[in-house]
Order: C-alpha cells, then structure tokens, then sequence
C-alpha cells in the first residue's frame, strides 16, 4: 500500500467543463483544478441566493463571483451542469390526494 492519497472521485474529466457545487450555498462554473482534498478552483463562477424566508432553499437570483477556490470539507456533492435535467420529486403528494 502507497503512502499517496487519491480522491475518491475522477474530476480530470470535468476539468474546463461546467460543474454545479454544493456547499453551504449553491454554487457553478467551469471547474479549472483540484486537489486530493478536493480543494476546486472554479472559473465563471456563479452563487444562487437563498429564499430570505427559508434558508434551505436557493432562488433563481444569482450573483457573479469569477474565479473562485472552494475548500474541499465543505463540497457536499459536484455534478456536471451539461446533460443533467431537473425532474418533478416523484415522492411528493399530488394535490388534491
């Protein structure tokens, strides 16, 4: 066993493409580097705003950051913004049910 750590993701091939970010608030851009830590250096970036009225939500206001480093401990998930849809929640409860 090497003493070199990996990531457990495969991020060269998002590199220079668009990524959607979670952390403590939605964020996206063309993801130009990482590290093993997963420290991401994010160009273009945009940050989605939360709903003053719950904080667990994002609205579709946005804010232009350009070029940005997120420390590794905070990503929560990274997902590539090209060849993803948003679909409807199948496990809510239809209206009127």
């Amino acid at each position: 066993m090497s003493g070199r750590k990996e990531t457990v993701l495969d991020l060269a091939k998002f590199v220079d493409k668009g990524v959607q970010v979670k952390l403590t608030g939605g964020r996206q851009g063309t993801l130009k580097g990482y590290d093993q830590l997963l420290n991401l250096v994010l160009d273009e970036a945009v940050e989605f705003l939360r709903d003053p009225d719950d904080p667990l939500k994002t609205t579709d206001q946005t804010r232009s950051l350009g070029l940005i480093v997120c420390r590794g401990t905070a990503v929560m998930l990274v997902s590539p913004t090209d060849g993803t849809d948003e679909i409807a929640n199948p496990f809510l409860e239809a209206d009127g049910a």
